[in-house]
């Protein structure tokens, strides 16, 4: 576990259905997780900096370890409304939300669209972060924003054309800190990358 910034908490494990690593995050002041898995520490962490209440995904894919907090801590998890049929038929209990609703913490769901429509951005204005789900990673430390292999995508060059033109208009909020749901975080400078990223720089 990892502090990146003030009150933003980052870590990796690998995900027990694809194998690769994933990232997920804590913000302890709001008692929210974003895309949780449980992390190698366990989530007797959690009880020793203060127990989640809240569990917000950027897309329907990302319920992970949200079980799991469920059963332990009590936590409402909820999903973009594009994204709930996944849900549908299942004991897994989500709550839905709208784009533009304020959600716990003060955290406002923005969408992204373009590789699936329950692809949302959650921006954190309290922690001056945005965070992002499946259309953009960062493989190195070091290294630029890429987009998610060809193979994730059915269009890959017009799901590219849709994530830039998201990612631009994202561009536009005021934020420092980019959390990607899969690869390194960009901590300070968030914001510039993704501008660039998306041709908007």
């Amino acid at each position: 576990m990892q502090e990146l910034a003030p009150g933003i908490w980052h870590w990796t494990a690998p995900h027990p259905r694809i194998g690769i690593e994933v990232s997920s995050y804590y913000l302890p002041a709001e008692r929210v997780l974003i895309d949780p898995i449980a992390p190698p520490e366990g989530l007797d962490w959690f009880e020793e900096h203060g127990p989640p209440a809240d569990v917000l995904l950027t897309n329907r894919h990302h319920f992970r370890s949200s079980a799991e907090f469920a059963e332990r801590f009590g936590v409402t998890i909820r999903c973009v409304q594009e994204g709930m049929h996944e849900f549908e038929g299942t004991d897994r209990h989500v709550e839905q939300f709208a784009v533009g609703d304020e959600l716990p913490g003060g955290i406002v769901a923005h969408a992204v669209g373009a590789i699936c429509p329950d692809e949302t951005a959650l921006h954190i204005p309290a922690r001056r972060a945005l965070a992002l789900a499946d259309g953009a990673i960062r493989y190195d430390p070091d290294g630029p924003l890429t987009f998610v292999p060809d193979r994730f995508m059915s269009e890959p060059e017009a799901t590219k054309e849709g994530l830039r033109e998201a990612y631009r208009r994202l561009a536009g909020i005021d934020f420092d800190h980019l959390l990607l749901a899969h690869g390194v975080p960009v901590v300070g400078t968030g914001r510039e990358a993704l501008a660039s990223f998306a041709g908007a720089a």
